[in-house]
């Protein structure tokens, strides 16, 4: 039997010989086909042989790891699409927060990247066109990397990439840019003593009084402090239930931005807070006036009324109404301040802060006094611990800059004693 007479050798236009599955196109460009295990055909093209078999290489790298090579054309916004579908488990609010940053930072531009074709460096580049040209803060910053970290891991945990670019590029971005997140500040004792006398003192402030006391002496968040109802305050046993938040956002559905009702933030958001006396006094004078204003509330988000801070309309009150109100107080207060004192006594003054900062205050104040560490985490309603060390630790270095300091004043004097004597 005669002998099967070999292939012809397939060559290009430079003599070359081509491998199973090259070709060379017309224009003189170059492909590689090729059929995966369930049937389907892949193709890819490249300007020169030599790039072609550099691809081809990464293509065999790639199978034998068990990398997808059916995703090629996918972009970071169809990734996006996938992770909007799989993601359980968070709240609406959050969620819907996440979509906002994609769609307003990402989709339109890095968005329409490949998948396949995002390199870290992509990415670093990506990050800094927001802080540099678009002026946005760290914070905001760190936001969408939350959401694209997210959305590359599931490419990583499904094989269709084989690590996850966005990895570290904030902890980079910060180092470049000397960028951190802003340190919350507290209220000095000076400045929280100043801002109460001015609320109490001020008749056309008077009314805000309960509330920004309430805050600065229980530590609520000003979603748990504007949900709550008057079934959730019990003033003879001096107990304050925390079991629900109210949150304003949009909902992406024809009504937009409205009120709901959340659980809290975490399990550990579930708490009770203990009253100071000074604490039912707010919930009382807050009562009084509302009866001799004539105000009744009448808002109801999601089966919820009763609410104890209303508007003038009778309905629950706005966070940003809030933080305006704080605005117009801080302004005049230091008005007031610097007309009595003038400005170069080196008055006391009350910086820009918001509704959060009369949070982190109470929590200073509690560290400040000595109060168990596991207490503080419990009142504040935090998860993990490390959110009131943190606290703790900003403080304790701050007390022990004026125990030192303090320190250095008496054995100053004891020295000019020691002298005269």
């Amino acid at each position: 039997m005669a002998a099967k007479a070999k292939s012809k050798a397939r060559l290009d236009g430079n003599r070359l010989r081509l491998k199973k599955g090259e070709y060379q196109r017309k224009n003189g460009t170059y492909e590689f086909r090729w059929t995966t295990e369930d049937g389907v055909r892949h193709n890819v093209y490249a300007p020169t042989l030599d790039k072609l078999r550099e691809i081809e290489e990464q293509v065999t790298v790639d199978h034998h790891d068990g990398i997808r090579t059916d995703v090629k054309s996918l972009t970071v916004n169809y990734m996006f699409d996938l992770w909007c579908q799989l993601k359980k488990g968070i709240k609406d609010s959050t969620f819907k927060n996440y979509i906002y940053m994609y769609e307003t930072f990402v989709k339109a531009t890095f968005g329409q990247k490949r998948l396949v074709d995002v390199k870290r460096s992509d990415v670093k580049r990506f990050y800094n066109r927001l802080v540099d040209d678009r002026g946005l803060k760290i914070s905001t910053v760190d936001n969408v990397h939350n959401v694209l970290y997210q959305v590359f891991q599931i490419a990583v945990e499904d094989d269709m990439i084989r690590g996850n670019p966005t990895l570290n590029t904030m902890k980079e971005l910060r180092l470049t840019h000397t960028l951190d997140t802003e340190k919350r500040k507290a209220l000095s004792i000076e400045q929280e003593v100043l801002l109460l006398d001015f609320l109490k003192r001020r008749p056309q402030y008077q009314h805000w009084y309960p509330i920004f006391y309430i805050m600065l002496n229980t530590g609520m968040r000003v979603g748990e402090i504007t949900g709550l109802r008057w079934c959730d305050v019990n003033l003879e046993e001096g107990e304050i239930s925390i079991n629900h938040t109210l949150v304003y956002y949009n909902h992406r559905d024809e009504k937009g931005c409205y009120f709901s009702i959340n659980t809290p933030k975490t399990k550990a958001g579930y708490r009770t807070i203990p009253m100071v006396n000074g604490v039912k006094e707010a919930f009382i004078m807050e009562r009084d006036y509302q009866k001799e204003a004539g105000l009744e509330s009448i808002g109801r988000v999601d089966g919820y009324d009763d609410f104890i801070f209303i508007n003038r309309d009778g309905q629950v009150q706005h966070q940003g109404t809030l933080n305006k109100a704080l605005r117009r107080i801080i302004r005049d207060c230091n008005d007031e301040v610097l007309e009595k004192y003038g400005i170069d006594s080196d008055p006391v003054l009350l910086p820009h802060f918001s509704c959060h900062i009369l949070r982190h205050t109470f929590a200073t104040r509690l560290c400040e006094s000595g109060v168990n560490i596991k207490v503080i985490q419990d009142v504040l309603g935090h998860a993990d611990i490390d959110t009131t060390m943190n606290i703790y630790i900003d403080v304790t270095k701050e007390l022990k800059k004026k125990e030192i300091a303090a320190f250095g004043s008496y054995i100053e004097r004891e020295g000019q004693s020691t002298i005269s004597a």
